[in-house]
């Protein structure tokens, strides 16, 4: 179902699994970043969106929250994805975590523009300091 071509059928199965996310943070982002090498941008851009920290339309995930570095081996996967579709979930994610934790979003960000500055990247890093530049 996270494969989806309907939209609506892969945003309602992830809000129905991110209590069981919330649950297990660490178990979940384990299997979770297996997922981001799929061939599929539905299924990459669901392991961002699942475990957004301020997730739209349902509860925020506290410990991503506050600790937004345990979702790295998904983040760091995607960093220069070709989907725009999942180039824009990444630089929401990160949008989000700046909210709590400005300073990882600022720190990821120049890590990745100084590691690897493509297009890609740099459009994640745009979205991603969106509320922090508006400050």
């Amino acid at each position: 179902l996270i494969a989806d071509n309907h939209f609506g059928v892969r945003e309602v199965v992830w809000m129905a699994l991110r209590p069981e996310i919330d649950k297990n943070v660490e178990q979940s982002i384990e299997i979770l970043s297996s997922w981001t090498k799929s061939e599929n941008e539905n299924i990459r851009r669901f392991t961002t969106e699942s475990t957004r920290p301020r997730g739209v339309w349902c509860k925020h995930i506290e410990r991503l929250k506050k600790n937004p570095k345990i979702a790295l081996p998904i983040l760091e996967n995607l960093k220069s994805d070709k989907s725009k579709y999942v180039q824009d979930s990444v630089g929401n994610w990160l949008n989000d975590a700046s909210k709590s934790e400005p300073n990882f979003v600022i720190e990821l960000c120049e890590k990745w523009k100084n590691e690897l500055p493509t297009q890609e990247t740099e459009k994640i890093i745009k979205r991603a300091l969106g509320t922090i530049n508006k400050k």
